[in-house]
């Protein structure tokens, strides 16, 4: 592993100037002179007329990746297959369950797909109402001006049907990310993005280039927190970065973000009974969090949206997908190795990750199932030692956290490896502390627990939401390593 960092390292100290060689650059005044958009224009077709390059790239975004070898993140590479992550981690079933995403959890598609998944997905799903599309329609920020706080807690198919028909199951679009009038990069999403950097101490309007390559992203590849009034209905929608700060936001600063206020508490798990919040997919937070990449200059641009030729031209790559499906060319901006040998260690890092994932997923999962035992016997009118059953609350609370964070985590580890293997690490730390503490209370009790707790994965895999969707054991994730095969 030291090897594979210090030449990711060493490669990636001239990032910058190779990449601006192969023209990472955003769209400038001198090309758009062929003809301006109009402002408040959404439909992408539209800018497609002036930038047809981008707008055909950006078009396949809706087909599977033409090359895909991603071994873990295998939903952009069919349009045929449905992969549901809750097959592929079943112990996500049983910490999700009484959650939308303990109904339904598949691997997302692609940009395209990301209001109509939605649509396909269980209705539980939805529950939330419109802020719900705040990272997925180009409409967000104009359905949020005009609307206001009803924008947040209105259903969400009364604010998606105020979308134009034609575009209402449109994915990220041009104007999430470019200025109209020289296609500069832009924050569209200022409501949320902007007081969020604000609170890590980044003005918004002095970032770098680089920077700005990479907030980009961080308008929705983030976690965010869906605040609720009494009702349970949604107020109001934030990033969880206070305290934090550029560079380093923490995983620690959004748990105890999300702690501090019950009105953060988005939902009931159904094992625990315990209301929590949940964290989102936070790429930008694990990229961010003095990764090597990040440290060396590169942006997710870079890696995600590298030069490609379109009719003899090079323009930036509007598919937008993972290296693993493109035969490695960003990494091959950098590195000099062959597809095969960058393809390998890519895969060395995410098998590592996800046989810590697995440890530490299946150690807090049997730790749910302790507290359900205990909660049980408590209504039986048995008596728990109260601070012994306090503290592993606690510490399983804060095992959830770390493993829902690296669940939603979309790169398998990749983008951060060494904080990725920290933060599952601390996971399985606090779930052993937590089901030591249940041991000993419930043995003081007089209760024999056996050495492996029955999780009953098919009470929770089985006959999932409406749609009564099952396990499918061909597509789950064993442990790369054979350790979690023995527990």
């Amino acid at each position: 592993m030291k090897k594979i960092f210090a030449a990711f390292l060493l490669a990636g100290l001239a990032a910058s100037a190779a990449l601006v060689a192969n023209g990472i650059l955003p769209l400038t005044a001198a090309s758009a002179a062929q003809g301006g958009i109009a402002d408040n224009e959404l439909d992408p077709a539209v800018w497609g007329k002036q930038y047809p390059d981008q707008y055909k790239l950006w078009k396949q975004t809706e087909s599977p990746s033409p090359t895909g070898k991603s071994k873990y993140k295998r939903g952009s590479l069919t349009d045929r297959i449905t992969y549901d992550k809750l097959s592929e981690f079943p112990y996500m079933a049983l910490l999700f369950n009484g959650w939308g995403f303990g109904s339904e959890y598949n691997e997302p598609r692609g940009h395209a797909y990301m209001v109509r998944d939605q649509l396909e997905i269980d209705a539980s799903r939805l529950k939330a109402g419109g802020v719900c599309l705040t990272c997925k329609t180009p409409y967000a920020p104009k359905l949020r001006k005009e609307m206001g706080a009803e924008y947040y807690k209105q259903p969400f198919h009364d604010v998606l049907n105020r979308i134009p028909e034609k575009n209402r199951t449109l994915g990220v679009a041009c104007s999430d990310c470019h200025n109209n009038q020289d296609m500069s990069l832009r924050i569209s999403r200022t409501f949320t993005l902007t007081p969020a950097l604000k609170d890590i101490g980044k003005n918004s309007d002095k970032l770098t280039d680089k920077e700005t390559q990479s907030v980009i992203c961080a308008q929705c590849h983030v976690t965010y927190t869906i605040e609720k009034d009494k009702d349970m209905k949604s107020v109001g929608l934030f990033f969880p970065w206070q305290g934090s700060k550029w560079g380093n936001i923490s995983i620690e600063n959004i748990i105890k973000k999300i702690r501090r206020n019950p009105a953060y508490e988005e939902w009931k798990p159904g094992v625990t009974g315990y209301k929590l919040g949940y964290i989102r997919h936070p790429e930008f937070e694990m990229f961010s969090n003095n990764s090597i990449h990040w440290s060396a200059g590169v942006s997710c641009v870079d890696c995600h949206m590298p030069p490609t030729t379109v009719d003899g031209r090079s323009v930036t790559d509007h598919r937008v997908m993972s290296p693993l499906n493109n035969n490695m060319k960003a990494c091959a901006q950098c590195h000099k190795q062959s597809p095969e040998w960058l393809w390998g260690q890519v895969i060395a890092i995410q098998d590592r990750v996800v046989s810590l994932m697995l440890r530490s997923g299946y150690a807090t999962a049997t730790v749910a199932k302790l507290l359900e035992q205990t909660h049980k016997l408590q209504a039986e009118g048995k008596q728990i030692d109260k601070n012994l059953y306090e503290k592993a609350k606690y510490y399983y609370i804060e095992a959830f956290y770390r493993c829902n964070f690296i669940g939603a985590e979309n790169s398998v580890g990749f983008h951060n490896p060494t904080e990725a293997l920290r933060i599952l690490g601390d996971a399985t730390a606090f779930a052993t502390k937590a089901e030591a503490l249940l041991r000993q209370a419930l043995a003081q009790a007089g209760v024999n627990v056996p050495l492996k707790v029955d999780l009953e994965l098919n009470k929770y895999l089985d006959n999932r939401g409406q749609k009564k969707l099952k396990f499918r054991p061909e597509q789950e994730f064993k442990d790369p390593t054979g350790v979690q095969i023995n527990f």
